[in-house]
C-alpha cells in the first residue's frame, strides 16, 4: 500500500467512535425504556420517571469509571474531510423529532390520572434532565455552526426549555468573555454553585437583550424590531406552551415550564463544571490574554463524551468553537476533570465536598 493511500482513510478506532456517537441518541430513548419497564410492571408508573434520574446520575458515573478514558483525536491529515461528514450532522439534527417525542410523553404521563405527585415530580425531573442533556447539548453544537439550518434546529431546541437567549449570548457573550471576571458564567475560585446560578441564568437573559440590541443598532434597526432574533426563540417557547396548555391544561403548562427549568438550571451547572477557578491573565494593554485549551477544564470519559458528543472536550471547543464534534481533541495539558460531567454535577451540588476535591487541583495546576 501506497503512502497516499495509508493515510487515506481513518484508523480502525476512530471509525468504530465514529458509529458509537449514535448512542448519544439513547438519551431520548431512556424515558421510553423507562415507561416500558412499567408496562412490564417491574416499576409502578410513579416509580418510572426516577429510573432516567438513575441512569444518569448513577448507571453512567459507574459507566464511566468501568470503561475509562479516550485520548483517540482524529488523525490531523483527515479533519477537514472527516468534518464534512454529513453523518454526524445528520446525527445532530434526528435530536430534533426524538425530544419533540420525548417532551409528548413527559406530557402525557405527567397529565396521567394514575399519577400522583412523585411521579409527576419524578417526570419533570426525569424529562427536564433529558432535555438539557440531548437537546440544550445538541444546540449548543448546532448554534456554532455556519449552516443556517443547524443554527435554526439549534435555537428550536432551546425554544423547548424557553433558553433561546443561550443561543446569542454564548456564542455572542460568553465566548468573547470566557474566564474572565466580566463572565458571569465563568465560575470564581471558591465561588458555590448556589452564589453562581441566579448571576449566570440572570445575565443569560439580560445580556441576550443586550447583544441583540447593539447588533439591531449598528443596522439602524430597534430591539423592538422583527429582526431581533430573540423574539422568534421566546415566541416558540410561547407556542410549545400554548399547545401544551392547550392539549393538557395546567397540568401541560406546569410539566413543560418544570421540565425547562430543570434543563436550564442543568446547563449551567455543566457551565459552574466547565469554567471553575479558571482565569485568562489580563495584558500591560488591558486585555485578557487569546482563549486557548487551557482555560477550560478538560474530561476524556469515554462514554459521556459519546453521550454528550465531545462536550466535555470543552477546552479545545473554546480554543476553536467552530470545530465539530467529532474532530474536537483531546489535550494532556489542559487542566482535566477527575471524573466525568454526571459526576461532577452531583459534586457541584455539595459546595464543600466540590471544593475539598477541585481547588488543590486548581492550585497544582497553577504552579
Amino acid at each position: 500500500m501506497s503512502e497516499t493511500n495509508a493515510i487515506s482513510r481513518p484508523p480502525l478506532a476512530f471509525t468504530l467512535k465514529k458509529y458509537a456517537y449514535g448512542m448519544f441518541l439513547i438519551s431520548g430513548a431512556v424515558p421510553f425504556i423507562a415507561l416500558a419497564l412499567a408496562d412490564s410492571q417491574l416499576l409502578s408508573l410513579n416509580q418510572a420517571p426516577y429510573f432516567i434520574l438513575l441512569f444518569f446520575f448513577g448507571v453512567i458515573p459507574v459507566l464511566d469509571a468501568l470503561l475509562g478514558r479516550d485520548s483517540l483525536n482524529a488523525p490531523q491529515e483527515l479533519t477537514k474531510a472527516i468534518s464534512g461528514e454529513y453523518f454526524y450532522t445528520g446525527l445532530t439534527l434526528l435530536t430534533v423529532p426524538l425530544m419533540l417525542a420525548v417532551l409528548v410523553l413527559g406530557l402525557v404521563q405527567f397529565a396521567s390520572p394514575e399519577i400522583r405527585i412523585s411521579g409527576q415530580i419524578g417526570w419533570v425531573l426525569g424529562i427536564g434532565v433529558v432535555s438539557g442533556v440531548l437537546a440544550i447539548n445538541v444546540a449548543h453544537e448546532l448554534i456554532h455552526k455556519d449552516s443556517k439550518l443547524e443554527r435554526f434546529c439549534g435555537g428550536l431546541l432551546l425554544s423547548l426549555v424557553c433558553y433561546g437567549g443561550f443561543k446569542v449570548e454564548h456564542v455572542r457573550g460568553h465566548h468573547v468573555n470566557v474566564s474572565t471576571p466580566e463572565d458571569p458564567s465563568s465560575a470564581d475560585y471558591n465561588q458555590t454553585l448556589y452564589h453562581f446560578l441566579p448571576r449566570a441564568i440572570w445575565h443569560n437573559i439580560t445580556n441576550a437583550w443586550k447583544l441583540e440590541s447593539i447588533r439591531l443598532s449598528r443596522k439602524g434597526k430597534s430591539v423592538w424590531s422583527l429582526d431581533n432574533e430573540l423574539f422568534t426563540w421566546y415566541g416558540l417557547s410561547a407556542l410549545w406552551a400554548i399547545l401544551s396548555f392547550v392539549a393538557f391544561g395546567w397540568l401541560g403548562l406546569t410539566f413543560f415550564l418544570g421540565q425547562s427549568i430543570v434543563a436550564f438550571v442543568l446547563l449551567e451547572i455543566i457551565n459552574y463544571v466547565e469554567h471553575y477557578g479558571l482565569r485568562r491573565k489580563k495584558r500591560d494593554n488591558g486585555k485578557y490574554e487569546y482563549v486557548t485549551h487551557h482555560h477550560s477544564w478538560n474530561s476524556n470519559f469515554f462514554l459521556t463524551n459519546i453521550l454528550l458528543i465531545h462536550l466535555q472536550r470543552h477546552s479545545d471547543h473554546h480554543a476553536f468553537p467552530k470545530r465539530r464534534y467529532q474532530v474536537l481533541r483531546h489535550h494532556e495539558d489542559s487542566p482535566q476533570l477527575p471524573a466525568g460531567y454526571a459526576t461532577m454535577v452531583l459534586l457541584a451540588l455539595v459546595p464543600p465536598l466540590w471544593k475539598k476535591v477541585m481547588n488543590p487541583i486548581i492550585d497544582k495546576y497553577y504552579k
